[in-house]
């Protein structure tokens, strides 16, 4: 390739020009011949439209490279000279203060490096092959030559830079996004996690302290003999481990039959002359003791003691319900602690190995006060593989999916969701039973700002930010629309840890 553009086109893959063209690999030591060039070039969708003769003008003056995986092929702050089309391969590029997040995305049939007219001076990132790279590149000094013989250049070049700025500005903003998203998690934690192990703590302490002693000192007077006593030692070591199973059978029988349990202590407490069966009766009635289990005590215990026991023994439920509501509590909040670091994978490097059924899981965790109402379906494949990805960023994917499907249903439908593996490819569909997405709307459905939602409640981000993640994964995301029947189908590369 001549750095001259009047002079007769050289296409010598092995002529270096300047700095930047160091970094790449040894030439092909035979040019490709230029009906190949010709073949590859028509592919490239932004030269659509050129005629034959502007296509043979690019495939003649423009200089071959290649490089192998994983080679450099541009580095950051280096002097930028040239504008690349990639015939074949990939190339990912990543800036050095955005840590791992990708900001750009070069593959087969895209044009990149420095256009005509950009005032790009330096790379601004470092680019690395993703499996054999093919490119054709044309030297700056030869823009206005090309400007001359493909007048339409102009319109596309600048359609490109324009584009590209869109891309850069979403691709920081997303890195800033994740950093605080980051901090965020950490700082919740930090402030959750105190209080919370001080509740459970005390939850741990106070059950301590709920022991037979204090109540078989204070009960022990009334009891008539030692034998008394320990039958009544054993009529509760009996009765309060089976409590806990039965509360949950309980609750499952609703409000309308505890009353109707109540009720019937209250009555059993009153033929017993129980002072205030109305306050000892609720913790009977919602530990789903029976009154068969009341009569035993009553045939072992004596009429003066009774009252007491019963008493006594109503208080401990209340106290272990008590303990138990903190601990539950607590429990609760280290779940969530939990969920929040998953979902932004903090304290992880931001490339990892990501169990998609997990990333699900902790999403419908952060959204579960939204998904109260609404059914929720899995149908996850147990063999399916991790993939190598941006785990953080996937979450987002998840979250618009899932806040999508829960407008979709005004949260109270169903949402289903479907994990498999196909060949090479992970599939994660997200369903729901929603007012579907009209047919003249589908192919707007993932432009930026264009949104089916009514005025101020949505800014028409989030699909476009679906599709950027996807896309950065080397995936898809399609969708399929029908009243009752919405399913969006994200597909991810399980094997392609090189493009990060």
């Amino acid at each position: 390739m001549s750095s001259n553009p009047n002079s007769e086109p050289q296409r010598q893959a092995g002529a270096v020009i300047d700095a930047d063209a160091q970094l790449w690999a040894t030439p092909p030591e035979k040019a490709t011949p230029i009906s190949e060039i010709i073949k590859a070039l028509r592919n490239v969708e932004p030269l659509q439209g050129l005629t034959d003769r502007e296509i043979h003008w690019l495939a003649s003056h423009g200089g071959e490279r290649r490089a192998s995986h994983r080679e450099i092929v541009v580095r950051e702050n280096d002097p930028a000279h040239h504008m690349h089309i990639i015939l074949e391969g990939e190339v990912s590029v990543h800036r050095a203060n955005s840590g791992s997040v990708s900001l750009f995305m070069g593959r087969t049939a895209r044009v990149t490096g420095k256009l005509p007219f950009s005032r790009m001076k330096f790379w601004g990132a470092t680019g690395y092959s993703s499996g054999d790279l093919w490119v054709l590149s044309f030297h700056e000094d030869q823009f206005p030559a090309m400007l001359a013989a493909i007048p339409s250049m102009a319109q596309l070049c600048v359609s490109l830079m324009l584009d590209r700025v869109r891309d850069f500005t979403r691709a920081d903003l997303q890195a800033e996004k994740l950093v605080a998203l980051g901090q965020l998690a950490a700082n919740l934690s930090h402030e959750l996690n105190n209080p919370a192990s001080s509740a459970q703590r005390a939850a741990l302490s106070l059950s301590a302290k709920i022991d037979r002693d204090y109540e078989l000192c204070r009960l022990g007077r009334l009891f008539r003999s030692e034998e008394e006593l320990a039958k009544y030692v054993d009529w509760t070591e009996r009765w309060l481990p089976s409590i806990k199973s039965q509360t949950s059978e309980a609750a499952a029988q609703g409000l309308l039959s505890e009353s109707d349990r109540e009720q019937k202590f209250i009555d059993w407490l009153e033929e017993h002359r129980v002072p205030e069966a109305w306050v000892v009766a609720p913790a009977l009635a919602q530990a789903n003791l029976s009154v068969i289990s009341l009569d035993e005590l009553a045939s072992i215990v004596n009429p003066d003691a009774l009252p007491a026991a019963v008493t006594s023994f109503a208080s401990t439920l209340n106290a272990r319900s008590m303990v138990a509501a903190v601990t539950d509590s607590s429990d609760r909040i280290f779940n969530i602690i939990n969920s929040i670091k998953d979902y932004s994978y903090m304290d992880q490097a931001p490339v990892q190995e990501v169990d998609l059924v997990q990333s699900l899981e902790n999403t419908l965790a952060l959204l579960r006060p939204r998904l109260q109402k609404m059914v929720i379906v899995r149908d996850f494949e147990p063999s399916l593989p991790p993939v190598v990805a941006y785990g953080g960023e996937l979450s987002q994917v998840w979250t618009a999916l899932i806040e999508n499907a829960i407008d979709a249903t005004k949260g109270q439908g169903t949402l289903k969701l479907i994990t498999r593996q196909e060949g090479d490819m992970a599939f994660v569909d997200i369903w729901d039973d929603g007012v579907g997405i009209e047919p003249e709307l589908s192919s707007r459905i993932f432009e930026p700002f264009f949104t089916t939602k009514p005025l101020g409640q949505g800014l028409g981000l989030g699909l476009d930010l679906v599709r950027r993640i996807v896309n950065k994964h080397f995936g898809s995301v399609a969708m399929q629309s029908k009243p009752g029947s919405t399913c969006f189908q994200v597909r991810l590369p399980l094997d392609r840890p090189q493009i990060y």
